[in-house]
């Protein structure tokens, strides 16, 4: 072994350990921009009927009662677990609440979406004519979903959802039309 290949040896592990480096440092960078990156959980109401319906035509105000079924659906799109606190979920029309439901404090597991089935009763009284005479309803809701996610039982991150979905509900079918949430 002559003088020259001792040095040629050294310099083509030190090139293997170099390029390993860079190797393991790009593994970590991706799974640090795709893995470890934290995102809010999406709250929404999937599916929704009328279970009971009832209104009362007096004068120049209409009062109208009726019971929602609806799935709400917390879609967790992290790589942890997403742990949620009870929450509240208003039923507004024209930016006025009608109707609150509490969403128990429960667990969204990883990379999963959790359906849950909840009754809402909407009362209204002294709405204007005009929505009973054109047949149709316009109801929105809003709401909040805060908790942590909880990543590789180490990390933990606040994070809300916030559900935003406007319907129509046409009296004359009594059926629930155009859910559509933001």
């Amino acid at each position: 072994m002559s003088k020259g290949e001792g040095k040629r040896n050294n310099k083509k592990c030190l090139a293997y350990v170099a390029a390993f480096v860079v190797f393991q440092t790009a593994i970590i960078l991706v799974f640090a921009l795709t893995v470890m990156k934290v995102r809010s959980p999406k709250v929404r109401f999937n599916a929704m009927a009328i279970e009971s319906f009832s209104s009362n035509n007096n004068n120049n105000s209409t009062s109208i009662n009726m019971r929602l079924l609806a799935q709400v659906t917390i879609k967790n799109t992290n790589f942890g677990h997403f742990k949620y606190q009870n929450s509240t979920l208003s039923i507004l029309y024209n930016g006025v609440q009608v109707g609150e439901v509490v969403v128990p404090r429960g667990r969204s597991s990883a990379r999963k979406t959790k359906k849950f089935n909840i009754s809402v009763d909407v009362s209204s009284e002294g709405l204007s004519g005009n929505e009973m005479n054109s047949g149709v309803l316009r109801l929105s809701s809003r709401g909040k979903v805060s908790g942590k996610v909880h990543l590789m039982k180490v990390i933990k991150r606040n994070k809300s959802g916030e559900m935003k979905c406007d319907w129509s509900i046409n009296l004359g079918t009594r059926q629930v039309e155009d859910l559509k949430c933001n």
